[in-house]
């Protein structure tokens, strides 16, 4: 059975997260460097890592299997997820798959480029009820995807 990986310290949406996989009975790995709070009954497991920059997104990298889903803003963990089969969503509610990575990943690194040259930029705008429903829109799609694919 697949489950839904979250790199949570910077997720948003994970109450929408938490509802798609209660429609589908999936399993929840919410993975975080800190404490939260995650419901007791839904299914949805709090994995705690070390401190480290890169625990969480090396602990899902290591974890995540072909078939699951894995919902994270982080571009490189991304490209990980995807090297080994699994469906990627960003918590925006963009997808990432093998024909968008390559992109995603330059221009991180150019954004990147840009802070480290002293460029001041914003930062994410703020998520509106469209942004979720947008998301929880995307998330049930891949994770349908997902659930097909693993039947045949």
């Amino acid at each position: 059975m697949i489950a839904i990986f979250v790199d949570a310290d910077a997720c948003p949406m994970k109450d929408e997260i938490y509802v798609v996989a209660t429609r589908y009975g999936l399993r929840v790995a919410v993975v975080a460097n800190a404490p939260m709070y995650v419901p007791k009954d839904m299914g949805v497991q709090l994995i705690l890592v070390g401190q480290g920059p890169d625990a969480a997104d090396d602990w899902i990298a290591e974890n995540v299997q072909a078939g699951d889903v894995v919902v994270t803003g982080d571009v490189p963990l991304a490209a990980r997820c995807l090297a080994v089969g699994a469906h990627v969503l960003g918590s925006t509610g963009r997808e990432f798959d093998a024909d968008s990575i390559g992109g995603a990943l330059a221009m991180r690194d150019l954004s990147t480029q840009r802070r480290e040259a002293g460029e001041i930029t914003r930062g994410p705008a703020p998520i509106s009820a469209k942004d979720r429903s947008r998301f929880s829109v995307a998330l049930d799609r891949i994770v349908s995807l997902s659930l097909r694919d693993a039947r045949a």
